[in-house]
């Protein structure tokens, strides 16, 4: 029997299991010189002094190596296990471990190579719709144009090269180290199975509940004021993060087989099929696979949260715009808002004007601030813009009274305002005492005035002429009035937008566009968000592909009981209604619980990306749990394939 013979045998019979893992792997191929082709491709240039996207990019192939790296070692760990039989029997008919070694290497190579030129070709084909969608996204306005890199190349095959020398170093180390008794007996030795649950099982069953539950908690406490300091909120995170990994490995470690216990026991023992196929597999597979578990569940998480929060950053582009520029655009100077006004009027745009003087005043605020949470600031004598009531519409306050507007969301967790209360605002020679209303959440003048998101006190006109007469020179802007130009047809703000851009070329310019600064952060967010997003994607059908395979093992081990089962007259369909509930678990659990993870973590600090949060999020989770359910049908359609072989 020659080689060439055994090396195509055994790929055709062999070959029907590994079409998920040659699809993982074209895929990843496919993925990272489409990656690599965008850090070379030359419309990336155009694009660097608003994105540093070559950079990104590349950064982003450097973490698509590491995913791709570790999943092919550990698929190819399960495969050779898996094959340990059969190389236990080409040892006893007299082949030597060098002869094996050479057959399985053969193998690989026409599997490895033959998906990374397919990956390749496939990765070029869709490397300008992965460009398009770049540019789609950040929106950016330059052409997308198919382009073959020779570094590309020359950097995926080199990759994926040093890969594959370690795949067979692994190889040679296992079956080099492997006795021909010890080949026999690997398969069960690391699937080892628990008969009965141990009182140490339930303790750390609910520890690991316990320490989930825990850290959620904390998550929802993090900003809250419950952490004075910054060493405080800093250990805070660390007990968040640490008692939700270690909880997670409790979970599967004994959480699940004591709950599937407990269910159990209510039962009395008496399970039927479906049961007995679902919930007695589940307890004592999870076990074994807990550390497995516990890795694809915290990275699905971290994938799902990066995820949500750069969509929340993205999704709230608009809002976070509208929040900082009163208007289609804001000027702090009477001559470049007359300048523009003359440009549009000659480009015959309609617009409307506002002007707004703004005096900064110290303000004791002690007395409506909540907890600072450690932030370094004297509530005695904070700066706050002031503006006068008449430059409001639709308020109106007595003398003795103020509101506030426009406070930053972000701000607010930080450093809470109460309803209502005294307050003092100073002059350089007097103290004014108001008595404060309460929060708007109107934008009335640009972050230009606010001090990175202060509120703004809106007081009587005749309290604002003491104060501006009274104002304190050290602590007031270089400008003191704010100009805000609404166009009234919004079809002309890309035009007017242009036209801003071409007069306002100063990058340290007070004067803003609300549709620049949302495109700005599309762009960043956007490209955040489309790294992230394939990344996650590549962890996902690499993760889902490992749950895979496991479930394609335990199938081949349980086959014979699916004979048995058969003889004993329940269908197939019985035994699939079983099947289908132990993937809803074997995929649902890990699912649900990262699920749980990165809905906990994003609430905890959502508000630092935007102001929207349940869309994003929502469309996030449901987008990915379709995606990833799409692995347990197809472990159920490969166990149907093994039943229907039972007999």
């Amino acid at each position: 029997m020659s080689v060439n013979y055994l090396v195509f045998r055994n790929l055709k019979k062999n070959l029907k299991n590994y079409y998920l893992y040659v699809f993982a792997l074209i895929f990843s191929v496919a993925l990272y010189f489409a990656f690599v082709t965008l850090q070379y491709d030359p419309a990336m240039n155009e694009t660097k002094d608003s994105i540093k996207g070559a950079a990104a990019i590349k950064a982003a192939s450097v973490l698509l190596v590491a995913i791709v790296s570790i999943f092919l070692l550990y698929a190819n760990n399960i495969f050779i296990k898996r094959r340990s039989k059969e190389i236990g029997l080409f040892q006893l008919i007299g082949m030597t471990k060098m002869k094996i070694f050479n057959i399985l290497t053969a193998e690989n190579f026409i599997l490895y190579f033959g998906s990374l030129v397919i990956g390749i070709f496939i990765g070029f084909s869709v490397s300008r719709l992965i460009l398009m969608i770049l540019f789609k996204i950040t929106g950016i306005d330059a052409i997308a144009a198919l382009h073959f890199s020779s570094k590309a190349l020359v950097q995926t095959v080199v990759v994926f090269c040093v890969i594959y020398l370690f795949i067979m170093l692994m190889n040679y180390v296992f079956i080099k180290r492997q006795s021909i008794l010890s080949l026999f007996r690997v398969v069960s030795s690391t699937e080892g199975k628990v008969k009965k649950m141990s009182i140490f099982e339930i303790i750390i069953g609910i520890i690991g509940v316990v320490s989930i539950i825990s850290g959620y908690y904390i998550s929802t406490k993090l900003l809250s004021g419950n952490f004075t300091t910054v060493t405080e909120l800093f250990g805070a995170m660390i007990f968040i993060l640490g008692s939700v990994i270690i909880g997670t490995y409790l979970f599967y470690k004994g959480s699940v087989s004591f709950i599937f216990n407990v269910i159990r026991k209510k039962k009395d023992g008496y399970l039927n099929i479906n049961q007995v196929l679902s919930l007695s597999s589940i307890m004592f597979r999870m076990k074994s696979n807990a550390l497995l578990l516990t890795i694809i569940t915290t990275l699905s998480a971290l994938a799902i949260g990066l995820l949500s929060l750069s969509y929340i950053s993205y999704y709230s582009a608009e809002k976070t715009a509208e929040n900082q520029v009163a208007g289609d655009f804001s000027f702090v100077t009477a001559e470049d808002a007359t300048k523009f006004t003359k440009v549009l009027t000659v480009e015959d745009i309609p617009f409307s004007e506002r002007k707004i003087d703004v005096i900064q005043v110290d303000a004791n605020l002690k007395e409506i601030l909540g907890n600072l949470n450690g932030l370094m600031v004297d509530p005695k004598a904070m700066t706050i813009p002031v503006i006068s009531d008449k430059a409001v519409k639709n308020i109106d306050v007595s003398k003795k009274e103020t509101i506030f507007t426009g406070y930053n969301d972000l701000l607010q967790k930080f450093m809470s305002l109460k309803d209502s209360g005294p307050i003092e605002l100073k002059g350089q020679n007097e103290a004014i005492p108001l008595n404060y209303l309460g929060l708007k959440k109107d934008t009335v003048i640009s972050g230009y005035f606010t001090n990175g998101g202060q509120p703004i006190a809106i007081v009587d006109e005749t309290v604002f002429e003491r104060l501006q007469k009274d104002v304190n020179p050290e602590i007031q802007k270089v400008s003191s009035l704010f100009i805000g130009i609404t166009l009234k047809d919004e079809d002309n703000l890309e035009k007017a937008n242009d036209l801003f851009k071409k007069m306002n070329n100063s990058e340290d310019s007070a004067n803003s566009s609300r549709l620049e600064i949302s495109n700005g952060q599309k762009q960043i967010m956007g490209l955040v968000m489309f790294i992230v997003g394939f990344l996650g994607l590549t962890f996902l059908i690499t993760s889902g592909c490992i749950l895979y395979f496991k479930q394609m093992g335990e199938s081949e081990e349980e086959k014979p009981n699916y004979t048995i089962l058969r003889k004993l007259g329940f269908t197939q369909g019985d035994l699939l209604k079983g099947i289908r509930a132990k993937q809803v678990f074997n995929f649902g659990i890990p699912l649900v619980v990262g699920l749980f993870h990165s809905y906990f973590a994003v609430q905890s600090g959502w508000f630092l990306f935007g102001t929207e949060v349940w869309t994003p999020m929502i469309i996030v989770m449901v987008i990915y749990t379709g995606l990833y359910s799409i692995f347990g049908i197809l472990s159920v359609l490969y166990y149907k394939k093994v039943i229907k072989e039972a007999l």
